[in-house]
């Protein structure tokens, strides 16, 4: 427990360092915008391809399931939306990116530790959590909610397409079960999940990876622990949230 805390401290200190203002402007601008390219344009494909298919797993699943005569077919198109907007492509997705982007986050900068990189920075008279952790950090926050909006709108296509190829419902019916009863306020609860969850993923491998000790299979061992860790976080968070601006 006291292990625990003390690296919740650590944590924490870490934080209030990096969110200090950048000492040059255009070195931060261009760092971000490469961690946006590495964080999140390179984590479309991924994306694209998990939010199509299980759109299309939702919507077969849903439609096969209905066996009671009172429940109208647009219930397929309505059940797909809100499984895709209030869980799937914020939560479950970032399910996928905890492994995906935060392992890359801890293992880089684990290597540079133990390779003494870190250590030239600070003699440089550099602020080296600021340099290497806040980009990545601000990179994710400002991706994430574009990929969400992306895995949403995929996600309802991959239903789509599934229904008319397996001939379990028009697509007159699905467009109506997805207009049904919609509500803005799911899309800002899913794109602030997003925001969250971005902050704790990368936030979480960056403390593993800056923290790293010995050689190269500690630095593995780092960024299985920072995705473990973050994968808890979020679905801790996840709940916290749902309680806070659903219920």
């Amino acid at each position: 427990m006291l292990k625990i805390l003390k690296n919740i401290g650590n944590y924490m200190q870490m934080l209030w360092i990096v969110f200090s203002r950048p000492e040059k402007g255009a070195v931060f601008r261009r760092r971000l915008l490469e961690e946006i390219q590495r964080i999140g344009v390179e984590s479309i494909p991924i994306v694209g391809l998990m939010s199509v298919f299980m759109g299309g797993v939702i919507a077969l699943q849903t439609a096969s399931n209905m066996d009671s005569p009172l429940l109208p077919e647009y219930t397929i198109g309505y059940i797909t939306r809100s499984s895709t907007i209030l869980e799937f492509s914020p939560t479950i997705m970032s399910l996928i990116l905890a492994g995906k982007v935060g392992s890359n986050v801890a293992s880089e900068i684990g290597t540079m530790r133990i390779t003494e990189q870190i250590d030239a920075l600070e003699i440089m008279g550099v602020n080296s959590r600021a340099y290497l952790i806040l980009p990545k950090i601000l990179g994710a926050v400002y991706f994430f909610p574009i990929l969400i909006t992306f895995s949403m709108g995929l996600g309802l296509i991959g239903g789509w397409l599934a229904l008319i190829a397996s001939g379990l419902a028009s697509t007159e019916t699905y467009l109506y079960g997805i207009r049904a009863w919609f509500e803005v306020g799911n899309i800002f609860y899913a794109l602030t999940k997003g925001v969250v969850f971005a902050f704790l993923i990368v936030s979480i491998a960056s403390w593993y990876g800056y923290y790293s000790k010995g050689g190269a299979v500690d630095v593995g061992k780092s960024a299985t622990r920072a995705v473990v860790t973050a994968s808890v976080a979020i679905l801790i968070a996840n709940f916290l949230l749902t309680q806070m601006i659903l219920l």
